[in-house]
């Protein structure tokens, strides 16, 4: 899959996606897509994998272990290349560093073995410009990621909607403007529903 012919052509943004942003369907859906049309890389470690299914068996009616096992399978599947797991040599980099919570050391040593350009979070507060600067990596809400990426490539985040409308019985343009609102990206929400609209 490529992106529209008159969209720019930039190398592709590396996004370590934080537990907390694949947690959500719609925004999990939006920012695979968008990977699967080649408009960003995605990475992941293991850890977040699993920190994502834990949340979901615990919070999700009907989520088992199985539907656990098939999620992570697909997403193997889809980006064979996507988990990576910090070693060593990462942590050691950020060893001496002092981080406003320890629970999120692996999320910044995975973004360096990643070489992440941006890591994607709703937990902002933990990651502070002035530390992540330090380490190479920007920032960004899933709101702002995916403003950003209906900015630059807004025929090509047409075809992720119309995709996550396709894969989800039942849902339809309204239903998933709602569910991006509802899930902490109400700007992306409001540019999407400009975009259909244009």
């Amino acid at each position: 899959m490529t992106t529209s012919q008159n969209e720019p052509i930039d190398p592709l943004r590396i996004v370590l996606t934080d537990a907390c942003v694949l947690y959500s369907r719609v925004l999990r859906d939006y920012v695979l897509y968008a990977a699967e049309y080649q408009i960003i890389s995605v990475a992941w470690s293991t850890t977040i994998l699993d920190e994502m299914t834990e949340h979901l068996m615990a919070n999700l009616a009907g989520f088992t272990q199985e539907s656990a096992d098939r999620l992570v399978a697909a997403m193997a599947k889809t980006f064979p290349y996507a988990r990576r797991d910090p070693v060593s040599a990462d942590y050691e980099r950020i060893n001496r560093v002092q981080l406003p919570d320890e629970k999120d050391r692996h999320v910044y040593a995975a973004a360096l073995t990643a070489q992440a350009d941006i890591v994607c979070t709703s937990n902002l507060v933990d990651f502070p410009v002035s530390l992540t600067a330090t380490l190479g990596f920007q920032v960004m809400s899933p709101d702002e990621l995916l403003c950003w990426l209906i900015a630059q490539h807004p025929q090509t985040m047409l075809l992720v909607h119309q995709t996550a409308i396709a894969n989800l019985p039942g849902a339809s343009d309204e239903s998933t403007i709602t569910a991006l609102q509802r899930a902490g990206a109400p700007q992306a929400a409001q540019a999407m529903a400009h975009l259909l609209l244009a």
